[in-house]
C-alpha cells in the first residue's frame, strides 16, 4: 500500500547519510528520506557506489541532486533510476559556497528557466518523480510575485511537486548557518503558494519543531519536512507513524530502538564501516531523558566500542 508522503526529514549535509537514514527508519516506516545533497558531477564522476549505496529497507527514499546542467541531471536520474531509487529532488534552496560556485542550490532561484530545462531533461531520462526543494526567495526577490513566476515556469516544465522552505536566502553576508535562522519565517507564502496552483503538491520547510506544529501545518499543505529538529531529537521519529499517517503501531522504546541500531553495527562494521560513523547520528536518542548526559558522553570517548552500547543497556535494564 502507498501512502502519501505527508512527512518527510530533510537532506542534510554530512548528517543524512545511509546510517542515519537506517537509524531512522528504525523508529518510522512510513516518513519520507532523503540523501544528503550529492552533485551531479560526484555522481557521474566518482565513486557511484559509495555515494549511492543504501540499505532495502530505506524506502521510501530520495536522491537530492545538485546541478545545473541539464544533460548531467538527466543522466544522474537515469544512474538513480537504475540504483533503485523512489524521487529525485532538485536542490534549489542551499545557499553554501560551494553551491554558489557551481552555480546550483539557492543560486537557481535567479534563473527559473534552467531550473525548467533541468526538469525536462529529468523527466525525459527516466520514470522517476522529479521534485524540488526551494526557498521562498533568494537575494534582492522581494515580492511574492516573484516566488509565483518561478514556480509557474518550473511547473510549466512537468515538476509538480515544491517543498519550499519558508525564508529567503542570502548568497552574500551570511553563513548557511545563519541563512537557517537570521531570515524571517513567511509561512503564508507557502500557504498561498498552494492555494494559488492547488494541482501542485506544496511541502513546508523551515523551523518546524514539534509534531503538533507539523499537523498545523499540514491543514494548509501537503506534506512538512523537519530537519534538524529530528537530528538533534530522533526519536519523535517514534510518534510519526502513528500521529501524522494514522497507523496503529506499537511505540518501540529507546532500548528497542538502539537493539535495532546494535544488529545493525554488527553487520556494517563487519564490512569494515567505522564504528563511530555510526554512533554519532544517534546522540540525540536521549534528548530530554535524565539520563542523556551521560549517554551522550558514553559515545563521545576517543574509542567507540559496541561493548559501550551494551554497557549502557544493562545500565537502562537495572535503572527499570
Amino acid at each position: 500500500m502507498n501512502y502519501p508522503h505527508k512527512f518527510s526529514v530533510a537532506p542534510m549535509m554530512d548528517w543524512t547519510d545511509r546510517h542515519c537514514r537506517y537509524f531512522y527508519r528504525l523508529m518510522s516506516k512510513h516518513a519520507q528520506l532523503y540523501t544528503e545533497m550529492i552533485t551531479s558531477k560526484a555522481i557521474l564522476h566518482g565513486d557511484k557506489k559509495r555515494l549511492l549505496d543504501y540499505h532495502k529497507d530505506e524506502h521510501p527514499l530520495v536522491l537530492q541532486l545538485g546541478g545545473s546542467d541539464p544533460s548531467e541531471m538527466a543522466q544522474c536520474t537515469k544512474i538513480a533510476q537504475d540504483w533503485g531509487y523512489d524521487e529525485v529532488n532538485i536542490n534549489a534552496g542551499c545557499p553554501s559556497d560551494r553551491v554558489q560556485s557551481g552555480s546550483f542550490g539557492a543560486c537557481l532561484m535567479n534563473t527559473p528557466q534552467v531550473v525548467a530545462q533541468c526538469v525536462d531533461a529529468m523527466k525525459q531520462a527516466s520514470d522517476l518523480p522529479v521534485t524540488l526543494k526551494s526557498r521562498i526567495g533568494v537575494d534582492d526577490m522581494e515580492s511574492y510575485e516573484e516566488l509565483v513566476n518561478f514556480v509557474t515556469t518550473v511547473k510549466q516544465s512537468g515538476c509538480d511537486t515544491f517543498i519550499i522552505h519558508a525564508r529567503k536566502a542570502w548568497l552574500k553576508g551570511l553563513s548557511p548557518k545563519e541563512n537557517r535562522t537570521v531570515p524571517p519565517l513567511n509561512y503564508d507564502w507557502v500557504y498561498q503558494i498552494k492555494q494559488d496552483f492547488p494541482e501542485l503538491t506544496v511541502g513546508i520547510n523551515g523551523g518546524i519543531n514539534h509534531l503538533e506544529d507539523a499537523l498545523n501545518h499540514l491543514d494548509r499543505v501537503d506534506s512538512v519536512m523537519l530537519g534538524r529538529t529530528v537530528y538533534h531529537q530522533p526519536y519523535l521519529l517514534c510518534d510519526v507513524d502513528e500521529q501524522i499517517y494514522k497507523q496503529n503501531t506499537t511505540r518501540m522504546s529507546r532500548e528497542q530502538v538502539l537493539l535495532g541500531f546494535i544488529e545493525y553495527i554488527k553487520n556494517q562494521s563487519d564490512q569494515g564501516v567505522p564504528i563511530r560513523s555510526m554512533t554519532r547520528h544517534i546522540l540525540g536518542l536521549y534528548h530530554g531523558q535524565q539520563n542523556a548526559k551521560k549517554f551522550r558522553r558514553l559515545l563521545s570517548g576517543a574509542t567507540v566500542e559496541l561493548g559501550h552500547l551494551y554497557e549502557w543497556l544493562e545500565y537502562k535494564d537495572k535503572k527499570s
